[in-house]
């Protein structure tokens, strides 16, 4: 009896072990009346994972989609038409791509080396025309002879004298014919003559 209550044990703690139940240990006598044991064992289950190609897929498609682009005022519209698109080169061998987007009127992809930001025009007072990635905090000033690429919040300048072949020619008249100074010092007499 002792064996058997030993052999018990030993079963059970194996069952424990292999992650079988107690309740899946059935005991039967065969003919002569001895205790049999019979383990039956179920297949074990396969672990469900989360459908992963659903969730692949809506990834891809969230990736995909751009955001929402805010609408434009019919001012800024105005500044967008006005906006030099192409590859610009700009001084030191750099250059960037100025695309406007055919899908959001007014909104720009902006690409150089190392950077790629999403634009949209501001208006300024001073004329010059001015678009922001507000996330990114890039900043692009389009003057009449040139235009730049500044990184706010950084305060750096990532692109200079980018020109487009409009703003080469004004470049150029500018150099032949300059615009009047800001401040005429040529009727300015000085006292200090003694």
């Amino acid at each position: 009896m002792r064996r058997l209550k030993l052999f018990f044990l030993v079963f059970a703690a194996c069952l424990w072990g292999s992650g079988i139940n107690m309740a899946q240990a059935q005991s039967s006598k065969d003919a002569n009346g001895a205790v049999k044991k019979e383990v039956q064992t179920k297949p074990a289950a396969k672990p469900t994972a989360p459908n992963t190609t659903q969730k692949k897929n809506s990834d891809k498609r969230n990736a995909t989609a751009k955001p929402v682009d805010a609408p434009l005022a019919p001012q800024e519209l105005s500044i967008a038409e006005r906006v030099h698109v192409g590859q610009l080169p700009c001084e030191l061998g750099a250059s960037i791509r100025m695309t406007a987007d055919a899908h959001t009127p007014g909104y720009f992809d902006l690409q150089g080396k190392g950077y790629k930001y999403r634009m949209r025009p501001v208006a300024t007072s001073t004329g010059a025309i001015r678009l922001e990635d507000e996330k990114a905090g890039a900043v692009w000033l389009q003057l009449a002879n040139k235009s730049m690429l500044m990184d706010q919040k950084n305060g750096r300048r990532l692109a200079d004298e980018c020109a487009h072949p409009d703003q080469v020619a004004i470049a150029n008249d500018m150099k032949i014919n300059p615009p009047p100074a800001l401040i005429d010092v040529s009727n300015v007499v000085t006292s200090n003559k003694r």
